[in-house]
C-alpha cells in the first residue's frame, strides 16, 4: 500500500467509459480531481466532487493556457479517437495530447500520464501511428511519465453476448484461436492509472497491462458464454480471406468515393484485431506470460452482469459484429 499526499490532476478524456472509472478511482485514493471535457459534454456519471471544466473545443482542441493550469500536479490523459481512422486518430491521439503537453510543460506541470494500447507494438495502422508518434513525444519532453498500454477491454469483447443469448452461433475467424488477450475492466484500468501518480516503480516506463488470470482465445470468450447462457455451443468460423476482400473491395471503392476509404480502414482495424493477440509482443512471438496481471475483475464477472441486466453494452465503435 503506498501512502502519498493527495494530488491535483488534470484529467482528459473523463466521459469515456474509462476516463469516468478513472475518474473514480482518483477521487476514491483521495485526489483533487478537475475533469477537462469538451464544450456541450454528457458528464454524467462523474463523481460529484470532481470539477467540471469544459475547456476543450468540439473537436477535441484545449481552450487554456499554461497559467490556467500552473496549480496542478499531474496531467492524467484518456483521449482516445472514436473510430481509429487516420483523420480523427491525428487530430485526437495525437495532436490534442501534444497540444496538452505543450501547456503541460509551460506550466511546470512534472508529470503526465497516458493511456495508450498494446497493439502499437506492431504499428499497421494510422491511429498506432499518431499513438506511437505522441508516445516518443512525451518520452522526449523532459517530463515524467507514465505510459500505460492495456490489452483489451471488456467491452470489446461483448458484442456477441446478446448473438449467444438468442441463440444464435459464436462468431469467429479462422478456428478461434489465432489470438489472445488478457482483458481487463474499466474500474482495475482506473485503479492502475491512479496508481501511476504515486508508485515510482510505475514512472518514466512504458506499461503494458491486463486483466486477472490467463489469456483467453476468441473460442475460450464463446464457450465461456455458453457455460454462463446454458446455450449448447453453436459456432460459425469465418475465414481471415473475407475480410481481406472487403476490404479490398472498399479500398477500390475508395478512389472515387471518400466515405468508403474510413470504411476500409475500421475494417482493417477488425481485421488487425482478428489476426493479432492483445499481449506482449517480444519481436518474435506474442508472449501472455510476459504480459502482466492487475485488478481482481474478470470477463466473467462482467459476461454475468450483462446476462442479470446489471450492466448495459456500451460498445460504441468497438463494436465488431
Amino acid at each position: 500500500m503506498i501512502n502519498a499526499p493527495a494530488k491535483s490532476v488534470l484529467l482528459f478524456g473523463a466521459t469515456g467509459t474509462i476516463g469516468r472509472a478513472t475518474a473514480k478511482a482518483l477521487r476514491d485514493a483521495g485526489h483533487s480531481v478537475c475533469c477537462v471535457v469538451r464544450e456541450g459534454a454528457k458528464t454524467a456519471g462523474l463523481p460529484e466532487t470532481a470539477t467540471i471544466w469544459p475547456a476543450m473545443s468540439p473537436t477535441g482542441a484545449p481552450q487554456f493556457d499554461a497559467a490556467d493550469i500552473a496549480a496542478f500536479d499531474v496531467v492524467v490523459s484518456c483521449l482516445a479517437s472514436r473510430t481509429g481512422a487516420p483523420k480523427d486518430a491525428w487530430r485526437v491521439d495525437h495532436d490534442a495530447n501534444a497540444a496538452i503537453l505543450d501547456r503541460a510543460q509551460a506550466a511546470g506541470i512534472a508529470h503526465f500520464v497516458l493511456l495508450s494500447a498494446i497493439c502499437v507494438q506492431k504499428p499497421k495502422l494510422a491511429f498506432q501511428s499518431a499513438k506511437l508518434a505522441f508516445e516518443e513525444k512525451l518520452m522526449a519532453s523532459g517530463l515524467t511519465y507514465s505510459i500505460v498500454r492495456p490489452t483489451a477491454f471488456f467491452k470489446s469483447l461483448s458484442g456477441q453476448v446478446a448473438r449467444v443469448q438468442a441463440g444464435k452461433p459464436f462468431l469467429l475467424f479462422g478456428d478461434g484461436a489465432l489470438t489472445a488477450c488478457k482483458p481487463i475492466s474499466d474500474a482495475d484500468l482506473g485503479r492502475y492509472l491512479t496508481r501511476c501518480l504515486d508508485d515510482r516503480a510505475l514512472h518514466n516506463k512504458v506499461l503494458p497491462i491486463g486483466g486477472p488470470g490467463q489469456a483467453i482465445t476468441p473460442r475460450q470468450q464463446g464457450q465461456l458464454l455458453f457455460d454462463l447462457t446454458g446455450q449448447p455451443p453453436k459456432f460459425r468460423a469465418l475465414p481471415v480471406w473475407v475480410m481481406d476482400g472487403i476490404i479490398g473491395i472498399l479500398k477500390l471503392g475508395g478512389r472515387l468515393a471518400p466515405p468508403l476509404r474510413a470504411k476500409a480502414e475500421l475494417a482493417q482495424i477488425g481485421r488487425y484485431y482478428a489476426t493479432e493477440s492483445m499481449l506482449v509482443w517480444t519481436g518474435e512471438t506474442y508472449d501472455a506470460d510476459a504480459t502482466p496481471s492487475f485488478g481482481s475483475d474478470t470477463l466473467a464477472d462482467h459476461y454475468r452482469a450483462m446476462i442479470a441486466g446489471d450492466v448495459a453494452a456500451d460498445l460504441g465503435d468497438h463494436a465488431v459484429f
